[in-house]
């Protein structure tokens, strides 16, 4: 595990109009902090405050509640995924099935390069139970929205392309990402596991329906 680096030099006040700085400043701190340790339960506000080198109470100028700023990194979590996504189904091409198998393999990708973040995304750990802090039910039903979307939007392709059989695309979608995500996770967690090489190809050809080539 890194070596967690040495907090930041206090920080000089914001000139009028840069509150938004230290607001970036406090949500980078609290994902390195993630990124380093890969435990959501380092991410306090007092290691964020000391990172981002502020005094704690300046950080309730920005966020309400430690939850808040978990809530924040999530979101800038899926927006990067989200963002890979959609870059890997536009570098696909037009074949249906090389796009679909593009995402997948991007989100495989994501989880392997930030498996702090990808825990914490899919975790839920961090968030207390809904009504004793500021994150409501909204906020956490809406986190992956984007990323569902676009894996139903890639199977639909695939039935439209009379590759894949599936006769509901969106729960089969829900039903792909619940293969990939285990299979994301048990990578994650597992210390030794002989993984066949095309595990993630049977994966998807069995989930999505698709028709053998």
């Amino acid at each position: 595990m890194p070596t967690p680096a040495s907090p930041r030099p206090a920080r000089t006040r914001n000139p009028r109009g840069e509150g938004g700085r230290l607001r970036d400043d406090i949500l980078a701190a609290a994902t390195e902090l993630l990124d380093e340790s890969g435990d959501e339960g380092s991410v306090t506000l007092r290691s964020i405050a000391r990172r981002a080198g502020v005094a704690a109470p300046s950080i309730y100028r920005h966020f309400p509640d430690q939850p808040s700023i978990m809530l924040a990194v999530v979101r800038q979590a899926f927006a990067m995924l989200d963002a890979e996504l959609r870059g890997a189904l536009d570098a696909a091409g037009d074949d249906a099935r090389g796009r679909l198998f593009a995402f997948c393999d991007a989100y495989l990708d994501f989880a392997e390069r930030y498996p702090g973040r990808y825990r914490t995304m899919f975790g839920g750990v961090w968030m207390p139970d809904l009504g004793s802090s500021s994150v409501t039910e909204e906020d956490v039903s809406s986190l992956g929205g984007e990323s569902m979307t676009l894996l139903a939007g890639a199977l639909g392709d695939c039935v439209r392309a009379g590759c894949a059989t599936s006769d509901d695309p969106a729960a089969d979608a829900v039903a792909l990402w619940l293969g990939l995500h285990g299979l994301a996770h048990q990578r994650l967690v597992t210390v030794a596991f002989p993984w066949p090489a095309d595990i993630a190809e049977r994966l998807v050809t069995t989930l999505a329906h698709l028709v053998r080539p």
